[in-house]
This record gives C-alpha cells, structure tokens and sequence, in this order.
C-alpha cells in the first residue's frame, strides 16, 4: 500500500508548451527474498504499473518489474493542450490503486 505522493508539475503553461512533470511515491517495496522474525518469507509486493492521464487521456504509463527502486521517482514530459486534470495512479502487486492529481491550466 501506497503511504504517500509527491507531484512536481508547472501549475500553469501556454497552448504548446513541453512541460516536465515529476512523481515520487512512498510505497513498501517488498522483495519477497525477505524473512519475517519467525523465518517466514515476506511476500513480494511492488508497484507494477504507473500512469498518468491528462484531460481524459493517456499520456503516460510504464510496467514495473523486478529490480525497482523503493519509491520509485519518474519523470516524464507532454504538452500543454488544455486546461486539465493530471491524474496519477499507482498499482501494486495486491490491486491496490493509489490516485493523486494535479491540475494544469493552459493559457
């Protein structure tokens, strides 16, 4: 389960504009090579897909596999259309979903 998220985007842009836009989530990332306190494998559990939708569309999204960081930063670039909402979901290994917006306005 996802503790917390950081999105690092411009609050606003001109029509055109390439922005840059940056996440970071907090998430236990779960190996599952690990041992509990009674011997006990801990089970694997890590974000395996993150996406970003912008005014109703995809702009972004990426697999996760093994060999990813704890926390996991990401950063990628679209453009300015429209004024919109940039959602980001998270999914980890159990289903769980972690959403967490920013909003663009476009001049």
């Amino acid at each position: 389960m996802a503790l917390a998220t950081r999105i690092v985007a411009p609050k606003t842009a001109k029509k055109g504009d390439i922005v840059e836009i940056k996440t970071l989530i907090n998430h236990i990332m779960e190996t599952g090579f690990r041992r509990d306190n009674m011997g006990r494998a801990v089970p694997r559990d890590i974000i395996t897909r993150m996406r970003c939708i912008y005014a109703g569309e995809e702009v972004f999204a990426m697999d996760m596999f093994t060999g990813v960081a704890a926390n996991p930063f990401v950063a990628f670039t679209t453009i300015a259309t429209q004024t919109g909402t940039l959602v980001f979901e998270w999914t980890d290994m159990k289903g769980e979903v972690t959403r967490a917006e920013a909003t663009l306005t476009v001049t």
